[in-house]
């Protein structure tokens, strides 16, 4: 493509353009880990690079006849114009037919205020106030960023090893995949995992905590599995979902969205969310979607 002083930028499209993940999110949350992570993974990671320089830099990759096949960037988002020209760039290589992917990195307040306390740091955006203060402008200024992204990790209760298992199993492939689940069962009293796409609500089949024989017992446990979908309205609930779990996956693939994040509740995480999810994960496998099952907060009592 020839500009109007006659010099030519190479298109980012096609086989030779690199793949391109752009790494965001709040501080404290993990960035750096999950950089890092990537950079084992084989990929060129630039840290901090501005989002104006995003396209010169795939172009570049471009150029070096498959010796950058895969680009990563840390993406520091701290001013306004700082976000207009990321929100300017991501546009334009998408235009270009360039293979991007987003990925943000959360956390709780809770969280994030513990780890910036621990290391006796301030936050970048807090000035002369609180943490809270600079963690709540800079959770504002990101929001657009974060409903764009293509993949959100929560990391409030993760530790560094368990992070980069994440960002293996997402990375690690070389053949990336249609789409990818992850089914993560939870206990409402924990909290709702903020990285969910979609919620599931067991609470309404009686809880296996009250039968004494199945309350030290997980999910896992076939008598417990059975006890769960023994009830009435469980089978024909797992059913019904894994056919309305059809018909989301093939938009979503439509669509290009290459992960998805299937949250299964219950009162505690032990029992009634892990058996379903259990079998909601084995009909996703059954429909072709790589699915990987995650029990959030078993054995947590």
């Amino acid at each position: 493509m020839s500009d109007h002083g006659g010099t030519s930028r190479p298109e980012a499209g096609g086989d030779s353009a690199p793949e391109l993940v752009i790494i965001s999110g709040m501080s404290g949350a993990g960035r750096s880990t999950a950089a890092k992570c990537l950079e084992d993974l084989g990929w060129f990671v630039v840290d901090n690079l501005p989002p104006a320089l995003i396209p010169t830099m795939v172009d570049l990759g471009a150029r070096s006849q498959g010796a950058v096949p895969r680009i990563g960037v840390v993406v520091d988002v701290r001013g306004r114009k700082f976000f207009d020209d990321l929100l300017t760039s991501l546009d334009e290589l998408e235009k270009r037919g360039v293979r991007l992917r987003v990925v943000f990195l959360e956390s709780s307040d809770d969280a994030l205020v513990r780890r910036f306390e621990s290391v006796r740091r301030p936050h970048p955006l807090q000035g002369d106030g609180r943490i809270v203060d600079g963690i709540s402008q800079e959770r504002e200024l990101l929001r657009d960023l974060r409903g764009e992204a293509d993949l959100v990790i929560d990391t409030s209760n993760l530790n560094v090893h368990q992070l980069r298992a994440k960002m293996d199993a997402q990375f690690s492939d070389h053949d990336e995949p249609e789409l990818r689940a992850t089914v993560m069962s939870f206990g409402f009293k924990y909290g709702l995992p903020v990285d969910a796409d979609l919620v599931v609500d067991c609470r309404f089949l009686p809880n296996p905590h009250w039968v004494p024989e199945l309350r030290a017992r997980t999910g896992t446990d076939s008598d417990v599995a059975d006890y769960v979908f023994q009830q009435p309205g469980a089978d024909e609930f797992l059913n019904g979902y894994a056919e309305l779990l059809k018909i989301v996956t093939e938009g979503y693939r439509r669509e290009g969205k290459r992960y998805m994040t299937l949250a299964v509740g219950c009162t505690g995480g032990k029992h009634r969310s892990v058996a379903m999810s259990e079998r909601l994960t084995k009909r996703l496998i059954a429909d072709g979607v790589e699915t990987v099952l995650v029990h959030r907060d078993m054995g947590r009592e």
